[in-house]
């Protein structure tokens, strides 16, 4: 049989980070659970207007 050796990790694994951080912020948070990808100030609902999304519209070339 052939001997197949992994010499790295495809993904690195945990980032370098400074001494005393750590690299997973949810078990330094102040809440359990996920926190929000929109920062921790966004009220919701957003307002429609601010929002920078433009719905696609396509033409059915026929």
């Amino acid at each position: 049989m052939a001997k197949n050796a992994k010499n790295q990790y495809v993904d690195p694994g945990w980032p370098e980070v400074a001494e005393g951080d750590h690299a997973v912020s949810e078990l330094v948070s102040n809440r359990a659970g996920n926190l929000s990808p929109y920062g921790e100030y966004t009220q919701f609902p957003v307002p429609v207007k601010s929002l920078p999304y433009v719905h696609p519209h396509t033409i059915v070339n026929r």
